[in-house]
């Protein structure tokens, strides 16, 4: 991840396996910037590295309420015409 610094301590204190903590990191960051608003579908679902269907399936475990935007429309368009 590019920008973020997440302190040593903290990183050690997931209570994750170490080789999946980054994933969790990641995964829950894109969630929350979803059902926050920050970042689209799209967006999200590449900074979780997940399909469009797992990513679905995790917000809807999560039951992060679905927004769809312009970007996504453009996302889904782009993404359809190959």
């Amino acid at each position: 991840m590019s920008g973020i610094d997440v302190p040593r301590e903290v990183y050690d204190a997931l209570e994750a396996p170490e080789d999946e903590r980054d994933d969790v990191l990641r995964r829950e960051l894109a969630v929350s910037l979803y059902r926050e608003g920050y970042l689209s579908f799209g967006k999200a679902r590449e900074l979780a590295d997940l399909s469009k269907v797992e990513f679905h399936r995790l917000l809807g475990r999560r039951s992060v309420k679905r927004h769809y935007s312009e970007e996504d429309l453009e996302d889904d368009v782009e993404y359809a015409s190959g």
